[in-house]
């Protein structure tokens, strides 16, 4: 007998219950926003477009489907399964918050805003009815959107849809030896190195890129190619500044053998879920097997 799927809400806290909180109550918070000259009023406004939006796209949910409701916060601890048809309610870093934990799973990108759109949220709550059909139907058109991958020598693995930073989790100097995908070798003390992905590289790694002039072009959101940049390398006689950038083609990957302590590789942002990286320790960068499926 099939599956049934289940339809996943993913949302994150709203900054009017993050305000209440942090203050106890809400007319806490208030007062203590008023004692500076703001409003609370912009965050009640957002709260309740983020809760319409819920609300609308769960009413579209078929009737015969299962139904699972999930905040950012407890992503790492929740359980997706190979039937779920993943509902992301909010804006595009959500989606790449979400990515990491799936494997496959459709994922429908709703817009919070009434009217707005973004790179990853295409849609609004209003066509869920549509593309759940399709989805169920195996209509749906999907975009298959590549994926950075961290691996260690002694098998640990992150993913990420924007970028995989790694370096020290304070932005301090980072001490590695780095070798390229060509056959070069160069010890480094840097503020860390980015690899992202085509998806990425509207964000960190495309700032990085409008400050040099010659890097090379980024890839596009499902070209099977990755960017690589070295943050403010620093030159001194046992580290060089050489290998800062480059490109990594399907199969290709970046290693980076560590030469300090306490070094992380995190993926887009999240810092709270990394890998924590030791002396001698080797980690291997390239595009993952995996690729996050986006509903068109």
């Amino acid at each position: 007998m099939a599956q049934v799927p289940r339809a996943v809400f993913v949302h994150r806290q709203s900054a009017l219950q993050e305000l209440i909180n942090r203050h106890g109550t809400y007319n806490q918070g208030k007062f203590f926003l008023s004692s500076r000259g703001m409003s609370a009023k912009s965050m009640e406004k957002q709260s309740d477009v983020v809760q319409d939006a819920l609300a609308q796209a769960g009413a579209a949910v078929p009737a015969h489907w299962r139904r699972g409701t999930v905040e950012r916060g407890d992503l790492d601890r929740f359980l997706f399964d190979e039937h779920d048809v993943v509902v992301v309610v909010g804006q595009d870093g959500l989606v790449a918050n979400v990515a990491k934990y799936l494997d496959g799973q459709p994922v429908v990108g709703v817009n919070a805003d009434p009217g707005g759109t973004g790179l990853l949220t295409f849609h609004q709550a209003a066509d869920c009815a549509r593309l759940f059909h399709r989805v169920e139907t195996g209509t749906a058109e999907c975009e298959l959107r590549t994926m950075a991958e961290a691996r260690t020598d002694d098998g640990r693995t992150l993913t990420a849809l924007n970028e995989v930073y790694l370096g020290h989790p304070t932005h301090q100097t980072a001490r590695y030896r780095i070798e390229t995908p060509e056959g070069g070798s160069e010890r480094q003390a840097s503020s860390g190195v980015l690899v992202g992905t085509g998806t990425g590289s509207t964000g960190w790694c495309g700032s990085v890129r409008r400050d040099r002039p010659d890097a090379p072009e980024l890839p596009g959101p499902t070209e099977d190619r990755l960017s690589w940049f070295v943050r403010e390398a620093w030159a001194s006689p046992a580290t060089g500044t050489t290998r800062t950038q480059g490109v990594l083609d399907a199969g290709q990957s970046l290693a980076l053998v560590v030469e300090s302590e306490g070094l992380v590789a995190f993926g887009d942002g999240i810092e709270a879920d990394r890998l924590v990286l030791s002396w001698g320790q080797r980690v291997e960068l390239r595009a993952a097997a995996k690729r996050l499926r986006l509903v068109r």
